[in-house]
């Protein structure tokens, strides 16, 4: 089989990452998430914010697509997905969960880097959830970024809007196994999140909860950190998501 001809697949979504521009110069989302046999799959690019509507999906979604081998992105884990065949089947029970993916958890990034790996889960001791604000300048250079991304996206949906920049930058500190390392955050849960307690609490409130979920809440339920290497650079890993675990008992992680 040629191995850029199509081929089906399905997993369950664990991360969204924030918009960015493509090769294409296109708004366009990294995905990525685990198939049924328990291994990590990236599916990119995905221009998430003009899929139809009954394509749209959000964590713990399953997603059937056609994908094909990517020509120039070399991760074993990444997939060249066709927009139009996101199909979402359901979203995986809460109590599937952690068995599910307690098998993708590594003690820190070395022993993914050890395995060849591109796609990792930390279990974090402890977090602290900071924020800085961007300039005036940088926040109107992302605002022109895009508004030029979205009339590219208008050609292909008239309603497409630009997407409305974070004007905050969220970073997380993060302790496992006696070690401590700062990431940015690149999680668009996280931002949405921001948004939507914005609209309810105000500003400097929204800031406060978000910091309270993650640092108390998400580490009393039980909290993953998704990271994924750079495409280019593969020794430099991004943090893309926070993941919550509802586990009806705490021991429940560790079998």
């Amino acid at each position: 089989m040629n191995r850029f001809s199509s081929q089906n697949d399905e997993c369950v979504i664990l991360v969204k990452a924030l918009p960015h521009r493509s090769s294409n110069y296109y708004e366009t989302v990294c995905c990525a998430g685990v198939g049924r046999d328990g291994k990590w799959r990236r599916q990119y690019p995905v221009p998430f914010r003009i899929l139809d509507n009954n394509q749209k999906f959000g964590r713990w979604d399953w997603v059937k697509y056609k994908f094909t081998t990517s020509k120039t992105d070399p991760r074993k884990e990444s997939q060249k997905v066709i927009p139009e065949s996101i199909l979402p089947a359901g979203k995986m029970k809460s109590s599937e969960r952690v068995k599910f993916i307690n098998p993708l958890i590594r003690e820190n990034l070395d022993e993914a880097n050890k395995k060849g790996e591109s796609l990792a889960l930390i279990r974090p001791d402890e977090i602290l959830f900071s924020w800085k604000q961007k300039t005036d300048q940088e926040l109107s250079d992302e605002t022109q970024k895009h508004a030029e991304l979205a009339n590219q996206l208008s050609l292909f949906d008239k309603n497409a809007k630009p997407l409305i920049p974070c004007p905050f930058l969220f970073t997380i500190k993060w302790h496992a196994n006696n070690a401590v390392h700062n990431h940015v955050c690149d999680d668009w849960e996280t931002s949405t999140a921001f948004f939507r307690r914005k609209s309810v609490e105000g500003e400097a409130a929204a800031l406060l909860s978000l910091k309270e979920t993650y640092e108390e809440e998400y580490i009393k339920k039980g909290l993953c950190l998704a990271f994924s290497t750079h495409s280019r650079r593969n020794q430099q890993w991004l943090l893309v998501g926070l993941i919550r675990l509802d586990a009806n008992h705490q021991d429940d992680l560790f079998l």
